[in-house]
């Protein structure tokens, strides 16, 4: 069964597939922080301790149906991860590596909302908790099940790139590996202030 993805105000709209082939976590590093503090949400997207709720899956699982035009993507540094959102109302959407041929996309729990159903029904539990030494607290550490959660995902990366369906994207042009649209790369200033709201 398919799990709808939208962003807040509802321009930007699609589903996630195989919903039980994900793999669920919180990430507590500040770089995920000072994205939710460059969108302006941080109040929205991070937990009392500073984590991002999110659900890990291929490329290929994600498809945008309504609104492509308001997909957008920054990153925080020139080498750094691509961050992709809704440019219509700062939601954010997923993170993906710049290269391509890693189909891995962490979708942030926000564009995965949904009133017919909870994360825990379509996702499962939170199995994976990362970063932690950069969490405001002390969350409960999950290392058995983090690890068996990395291993199954990578194992799904690794068939990806194999089989070639790592060329199956919405964020990417597959003839050119090229994101579809221009990553906002934040200047130094930029990138000191939502580090310092960290």
């Amino acid at each position: 069964m398919n799990h709808p993805l939208r962003c807040q105000c509802g321009t930007l709209r699609g589903y996630v597939s195989h919903p039980e082939g994900v793999g669920r976590g919180v990430c507590y590093c500040k770089d995920c922080q000072a994205y939710a503090h460059f969108l302006g949400k941080a109040g929205g997207i991070l937990d009392e301790m500073g984590g991002t709720d999110v659900v890990a899956t291929l490329a290929k699982h994600v498809t945008f149906t309504h609104g492509l035009e308001a997909l957008a993507c920054m990153s925080l540094t020139e080498q750094g991860m691509l961050r992709w959102y809704a440019s219509c109302c700062n939601t954010p959407i997923g993170n993906t590596p710049r290269d391509f041929k890693v189909s891995h996309v962490g979708l942030v729990h926000n564009c995965l909302e949904d009133p017919s159903r909870t994360l825990d029904s379509s996702f499962g539990p939170v199995r994976m908790r990362v970063n932690m030494k950069n969490a405001k607290g002390r969350p409960k550490s999950m290392p058995i099940s983090t690890l068996v959660s990395v291993l199954r995902f990578m194992r799904s990366l690794i068939r990806a790139r194999l089989d070639g369906s790592y060329k199956h994207t919405p964020f990417f042009v597959p003839e050119q590996g090229t994101p579809v649209v221009p990553p906002k790369v934040l200047t130094r200033g930029e990138r000191d202030r939502v580090m310092n709201a960290v």
